[in-house]
């Protein structure tokens, strides 16, 4: 943003970012033009350390150019540099030409890799912001105070950071429905006939905010049933709007959802969409944040009730203490009078299939234990479980006859799904099915692979049997309290003939002490464990028992490749790619 002619500017002999930057015989940056910058007279400087194969860092990339331009076309004084973790030159000169800032020359590695030292970097995007003239880092967390601040963070000192945060405490505390949905410029909302409606006429009501993405399943789903309920207690004559908030990018996008909601939304693209997802510190999807008849904050999230409950939610609005023991109570009384029939016979629809697409009657499984198996081809960890689930049933049915497997599939063609159906000995429901959405449903299956074990008389005993398994083994069956609880005195007996203390060669540091755990991943075979385990508090190490006394080892899951492979030495979680 800042261009100057070589000087000697920017504390290269005092410390500041020239001392830091300045490599061997190299005392330049340069531009995707190819020009040469010998110092930054801009004040503060952000170094971006970030790869074009990094999904989490080309997902931030344009927020830093929205930042950087909107800073620029306000005359504020910024600065970045770009700090290359790509692979080969192409790479580098394809990502770095999408970027309007400085950076440190591709050729110059050992360059790249002092400042990732420098800056113990171990995970990208990482910004660093520090004040180029005296070196002194006003912060690490710049891609969090980026995304959650954008523009009004600058200069993105701690005071600045402090004094927004004290802000937001300001606006909870005297929050109106004003506050959150309005801003200096906008004072309405917008249907989707394109109708603008004041703010105001929501004053009085409660108001469900409700975070919306187009196109992703567990949203649609959501807003599915929410807008059965809004009609109802819009019937019933009930003070209740919902306003959208859209995460979407792109307005066609959000314009093709919106179009199903019967609600009112805040524009697409408007900035408090994202400032509403930091405000209400937005963790997952679908999330429904409840406003009061005074303006305040009722729930954070009752979207989560309602996928509960589903349309029958409606009944315990405004989702009030006593109205939710109501609530309660129905589901109760309703899982207590579940059946298998009731879960898996639908209309004509009371049949699973088999290998060679045969009806099997769903009253040949009741008595059973049976497991129901959400998974999908296309799913890393469910394709690296199988195999283990597929032992442990053979395992289980060679002494219990009275065991089944009915796989339920999120598969997207009639292929993929005979491809991994192919690969177990057990039964499905067919592909294209209506039963599948509503035992999604019911157990609220977020993620797979997951399992949920229905008892004999057809009461869930278990809504998590993968960990169970995992944990146990075929030991695990029947999956019940009961069982569980004997296993776990079964442990405690083993346990008293395991050494209090050990040294074991993947932790090497310090001595692995017996501790009694709850669940907890093993830092050994990555599997999970439960009940014991060899631990070191200081690391958050944890080892089985059976790893760390060096017993058999189960195999390393795979978790399937990702869309762009990560270079050696790196993962991609989430928001970050961290060296392993």
């Amino acid at each position: 943003m800042a261009e100057t002619e070589p000087t000697t500017n920017g504390g290269s002999a005092g410390g500041g970012i020239g001392a830091i930057l300045a490599a061997g015989d190299r005392d330049f940056l340069v531009r995707n033009s190819g020009e040469q910058i010998s110092s930054i007279e801009a004040s503060p400087v952000a170094l971006y350390f970030s790869a074009s194969w990094c999904p989490p860092c080309r997902r931030f990339t344009p927020k830093l150019i929205e930042l950087y331009k909107e800073l620029a076309s306000q005359g504020k004084s910024f600065e970045v540099v770009f700090v290359s973790g790509d692979q080969d030159e192409e790479a580098f000169n394809s990502y770095f030409g999408k970027m309007p800032w400085l950076a440190v020359p591709f050729s110059d590695s050992e360059g790249r890799e002092g400042l990732d030292g420098r800056f113990k970097v171990s995970g990208i995007p990482h910004l660093v912001i520090l004040d180029a003239k005296t070196g002194e880092v006003y912060t690490e967390d710049g891609v969090e105070f980026v995304s959650e601040y954008g523009v009004e963070a600058y200069p993105f000192t701690p005071e600045r950071i402090n004094e927004l945060k004290e802000q937001e405490k300001a606006e909870k505390d005297n929050q109106t429905i004003q506050s959150v949905l309005g801003t200096s410029t906008r004072n309405y909302l917008i249907s989707n006939k394109g109708d603008k409606v004041p703010i105001s006429e929501l004053e009085g009501k409660y108001v469900g905010l409700c975070f919306v993405v187009g196109g992703y399943g567990p949203v649609d789903e959501f807003t599915a049933v929410l807008a059965k309920i809004y009609e109802k207690l819009k019937e019933a004559g009930e003070k209740f709007e919902v306003v959208a908030v859209s995460l979407d990018s792109d307005e066609s996008s959000f314009n093709e959802s919106f179009a199903k909601m019967p609600w009112l939304a805040i524009p697409q693209g408007d900035k408090m969409c994202e400032k509403l997802v930091r405000y209400f510190e937005l963790r997952s999807l679908p999330t429904l944040v409840l406003i009061g008849t005074d303006g305040k904050t009722l729930n954070t999230n009752v979207a989560d009730i309602i996928e509960e409950h589903g349309f029958e939610a409606w009944e315990g609005f405004p989702f009030s203490s006593e109205k939710l023991e109501i609530l309660a109570e129905k589901a109760k009384a309703k899982a207590a009078s579940q059946t298998l029939e009731s879960l898996l016979i639908s209309g004509d629809l009371d049949f699973v299939i088999g290998k060679d697409g045969t009806k099997v009657p769903v009253s040949e499984l009741v008595g059973k234990t049976v497991l129901l198996y959400f998974s999908a081809k296309w799913c890393g960890p469910c394709r690296a479980f199988l195999p283990t689930l597929v032992m442990e049933y053979n395992k289980i049915k060679a002494k219990h006859s009275d065991f089944e497997i009915v796989f339920i599939s999120s598969d997207r063609d009639q292929s993929s799904f005979d491809e991994f159906f192919s690969e177990m000995p057990w039964l499905a429901l067919p592909l294209e099915d209506d039963r599948k959405a509503f035992l999604k449903k019911t157990f609220r299956i977020r993620g797979i692979p997951s399992l949920v074990a229905i008892g004999p008389t057809g009461q869930t005993v278990s809504r998590d049997a993968k960990a169970h398994l995992r944990i146990h083994g075929a030991d695990a069956f029947p999956f019940t309290e009961e069982r569980l609880e004997e296993l776990q005195k079964e442990l405690d007996e083993k346990a008293k003939g395991w050494p209090e203390k050990l040294k074991h060669s993947l932790h090497e540091e310090h001595e692995l002490v017996l501790l009694r755990r709850g669940t907890y991943g093993c830092d050994g075979c990555e599997e999970m464990g439960s009940t014991w385990s060899y631990r070191c508090d200081e690391c958050d190490f944890d080892l089985h028992p059976k790893c760390a006394l060096a017993e058999e080892k189960k195999g390393e899951e795979e978790d399937g490749k990702a869309a762009e492979e990560a270079p050696a030495g790196y993962v991609c979680e989430g928001d970050v790619c961290r060296k392993a």
